[in-house]
């Protein structure tokens, strides 16, 4: 049964909906032409840009997904944040926003185009446009998944209502539209689960007791009884850590191809930062964003610890709500859960309803539902309505965030450029409000696709791993080597992709069947987790496109010096920084950030 909301909380929820059709309405007024539209005039300011750079990656993904992980490999989830954002952050601000900014490009592919040739500017159009929508597609399913456990709703319906509202404000507003609602958001995430990390730890007696808690956990998987409270000290040997890497294909995987891959060359992030109203906020975007990120496991990845950690029988719901039926059952029960599982269910077969099992006879644990189960089980009226609609923002602007990104490079970088170029700019806003329908759309669809997975930042990290890894090696390359050509980078491009199809389809994760998870092509290759799968394939994508993309630049010709000014390291003028107090200069607040980020990686070593 679903817990019983109360007019407090629907109240709040309805507010919500109607600010962020409002905020639509309101900047209506405001989007005159395809670049208002797309780009927002790039009239933003930086902190208002850092915070939307931090948000549109904020989505249901990344809350509940990082919940998810949280729950299933404990505070190690931390190097998705100090590894595997961070520096990459500190990356792009310092070195690559000079060049995307610079260069006046409206979207990746095109600078891409400008760097390269067409073609290649075609292929990362076309392989960025279908991993948008799988990304909302993923947004879609975790938030119908969430409103049907929370509200009892449908979650064919669920999907429908949320993508309408979503519909509404992006078709009005367009790009600033998403950009301020993603602020909105922002606050409305930390309102809504610093309670939830403040009233779990008091339930466990703190992080200490958190510890104590996850021993007993960490020992019956059988790993160190530390495993899933420390984040380094066990990434000796893939047996000993919950995630099953050892620590270079963590570093490499993660830490340089996904991470560098995704914060410097996913569109969807960067085309908050070129919205912004000049070079040096462009710049400070995402050191400002890196802030508030390094801080961020604390407020998603904690609930999904804490919720493997909270006895079943626990909490302090308001009378008139509690957590459903399945979530008090002890280890007799169908649903099998025991005190170990804490408050996460197990996944259940949709014919049946028995909890699944894999391969080795072990209950799957469904940890999507890790972080609502916390709030189902913690939240009083009214301050679950607040913790809803946190969740409700973080689906919303994830998913306008992809949608706004692939209404840009669909209608700049494949209609414009290859169906009906040369028409008036009234032309292509309204080609932006046609596309930004049919995102959506496509986005229901990939919805369903999602529901393989039962951690949902898992299939995204996959998808990331086919597009994302070797895209990265192209920039890499297209930025810092002038001799890189664009018959080079078009077919490393497609060389990458499919090493990382290869290295999938002969690899499987322990446990799991031949399908969607690899093992299409036989399996060579077992891996301990899916995550571990996945970033050796990101490993093999990045390396393969690398290699073939050096390769065949060698044999064939490159732009000249002169086509290449300002777009490539070394063709570039340095840029002096203006910039007279020291906060708004981009190589202070790197140092601080990196020191930061080291000092935690130190504390929770």
């Amino acid at each position: 049964m679903a817990p019983t909301l109360q007019w407090i909380d629907y109240a709040i929820i309805l507010l919500y909906f109607a600010f962020v059709l409002g905020i639509g309405v309101v900047l209506r007024r405001y989007v005159r032409t395809s670049e208002d539209f797309f780009l927002s005039g790039r009239s933003i300011p930086a902190w208002v840009t850092g915070l939307a750079f931090i948000s549109a990656n904020l989505g249901a993904q990344e809350v509940i997904g990082m919940g998810a992980s949280g729950a299933k490999y404990g505070i190690a989830t931390s190097h998705f944040y100090w590894i595997g954002a961070i520096p990459a952050m500190v990356f792009i601000g310092i070195f690559m926003m000079p060049f995307y900014y610079g260069s006046r490009a409206r979207s990746v592919p095109e600078y891409l185009k400008l760097r390269f040739d067409e073609k290649t500017r075609a292929l990362n159009a076309v392989s960025f446009a279908a991993m948008t929508v799988l990304s909302s597609g993923v947004s879609m399913y975790a938030m119908g998944k969430l409103l049907n456990l929370l509200l009892g709703w449908n979650f064919d319906t669920s999907i429908l209502l949320a993508a309408g509202i979503v519909l509404a404000y992006t078709f009005l507003g367009g790009l600033t539209s998403a950009i301020y609602n993603e602020v909105l958001q922002f606050f409305l995430i930390v309102l809504g689960f610093a309670p939830l990390v403040f009233l779990g730890l008091r339930e466990v007696g703190g992080w200490s007791g958190l510890v104590s808690r996850l021993a007993a956990r960490a020992t019956s998987n059988g790993l160190p009884v530390d495993a899933y409270t420390r984040s380094w000290a066990h990434m000796g040997h893939a047996a000993d850590n919950p995630i099953g890497i050892e620590w270079f294909g963590l570093v490499m995987g993660l830490g340089f191809v996904l991470s560098f891959g995704y914060w410097c060359t996913d569109f969807l992030v960067v085309q908050r930062a070129m919205a912004a109203n000049s070079m040096s906020a462009a710049r400070r975007t995402p050191l400002i964003a890196a802030f508030p990120k390094m801080l961020f496991p604390f407020l998603v990845i904690l609930p999904g610890m804490l919720a493997l950690a909270v006895h079943p029988a626990s909490g302090v719901r308001a009378t008139g709500g509690g957590p459903p039926a399945a979530v008090t059952q002890d280890a007799s029960s169908p649903a099998g859960l025991t005190e170990s599982n804490g408050i996460v269910p197990p996944k259940l077969d949709p014919t049946t309803g028995a909890p699944l099992r894999d391969l080795r006879g072990n209950i799957v644990l469904d940890y999507d539902l890790a972080t609502p189960m916390m709030l189902i089980h913690f939240f009083p009226a009214g301050l679950l309505g607040l913790g809803l609609t946190a969740l409700l923002a973080s689906f919303m602007s994830g998913m306008a965030g992809n949608v706004t990104a692939f209404n840009t490079v669909w209608t700049y970088d494949l209609y414009q450029g290859y169906i009906r170029p040369g028409a008036p700019d009234s032309h292509y806003l309204t080609m932006g409000r046609v596309a930004t329908v049919a995102g959506i759309a496509i986005s229901v669809a990939a919805a369903y696709v999602a529901a393989a997975f039962n951690n949902i930042m898992d299939f995204l990290q996959l998808v990331f791993a086919f597009v994302n890894a070797p895209l990265f090696a192209t920039f890499a390359l297209g930025m810092f080597w002038k001799r890189a050509s664009g018959h080079g980078a078009f077919v490393g491009l497609i060389a990458g992709m499919l090493g990382a199809a290869i290295h999938h389809g002969i690899s499987l994760p322990v446990g799991a069947s031949v399908g969607v998870k690899g093992g299409y092509l036989g399996t060579w290759v077992t891996f301990p987790s899916e995550l571990a799968q996945t970033f050796w394939t990101a490993i093999v994508a990045w390396m393969t496109c690398f290699v073939v993309t050096i390769l065949v630049s060698l044999m064939t010709t490159a732009k000249s010096a002169e086509q290449l000014q300002g777009l490539v390291h070394g063709l570039t003028p340095s840029m002096a920084d203006q910039s007279r107090v020291w906060y708004e200069r981009p190589a202070v607040l790197a140092v601080i950030v990196l020191s930061a980020t080291v000092l935690l990686n130190v504390v929770f070593f």
